[in-house]
């Protein structure tokens, strides 16, 4: 099939600094449901405008176990139907966690393997393993579109943190290199953003070309080395997220 460029509806759930997606094919009217958010009716909003404008589900994909908010994949396939998928490095998450959290999540259709190819009426799609900031972290490219999580953030922000469990730098920094070699005019759809601590509005899209050129921690020929002790330095003294005890539990699905 030909690649081509859907047409990108963004969801932004304000208290996380989330977006969801809903990644549509014009020719069938079929589309993707990227991170959907469960908390503070955000769901009920996105199924809603969903239903209105008369759009076939095709999948729902989150892009890792999240932390800071609630995902709605299940809540999303129990009313407007499609399949639910997380990438496969799901399984290795429960390694390092190690018992601490016993999961509650509903369980997915599918875990998709890296490389899988996805499909949305004529829109072809790939999965690309993308691990660091967790190690379930799939990014999936939607024709001329990437959905990559935390992989990558806006470039004047960088890149996710990479100190959850069983989350790596080193992992990181090849995903980003990964990353990279899409494309250069393909459009980044990012899994959070802030405003850059308020010097600029929030925002979600950017490209690959982008991404090379200016991503603050990557996009300046910065080593591997160098990008690990930038980040493991920096994840010190970060918070854990809020909603964090109750999230990743709601979201991990149970172990196969």
């Amino acid at each position: 099939m030909e690649l081509v460029t859907p047409t990108v509806h963004a969801f932004r759930h304000e208290p996380s600094g989330s977006y969801a997606y809903v990644v549509v094919d014009p020719a069938t009217r079929t589309c993707a449901v990227v991170d959907p958010v469960l908390d503070d009716g955000a769901a009920d909003q996105l199924v809603s405008w969903v239903s209105e404008a008369e759009l076939k589900v095709s999948w729902i994909l989150d892009t890792h176990i999240h932390a800071d908010h609630l995902s709605a994949a299940a809540f999303v396939r129990e009313r407007l139907g499609g399949r639910t998928a997380i990438g496969a490095g799901v399984r290795s998450l429960y390694e390092h966690l190690n018992g601490s959290i016993e999961p509650h999540g509903a369980a997915y259709d599918v875990l998709l393997e890296d490389g899988a190819e996805l499909r949305i009426g004529e829109l072809a799609g790939r999965v690309l393993h993308t691990p660091g900031h967790t190690p379930s972290c799939a990014t999936y490219v939607l024709g001329y579109a990437a959905f990559v999580g935390d992989a990558l953030l806006m470039p004047d922000v960088g890149t996710g943190r990479c100190d959850f469990p069983g989350g790596s730098a080193r992992a990181l920094y090849g995903s980003a290199q990964r990353l990279f070699a899409l494309p250069a005019a393909t459009r980044v759809f990012v899994g959070h953003d802030y405003g850059c601590n308020g010097a600029r509005a929030a925002a979600c899209e950017t490209t690959i070309a982008g991404q090379r050129a200016g991503n603050v921690h990557l996009g300046t020929g910065r080593s591997m080395e160098e990008f690990v002790a930038m980040r493991e330095a920096r994840d010190a003294t970060l918070p854990p997220p809020a909603m964090m005890k109750r999230a990743v539990p709601f979201n991990l699905p149970p172990a196969a």
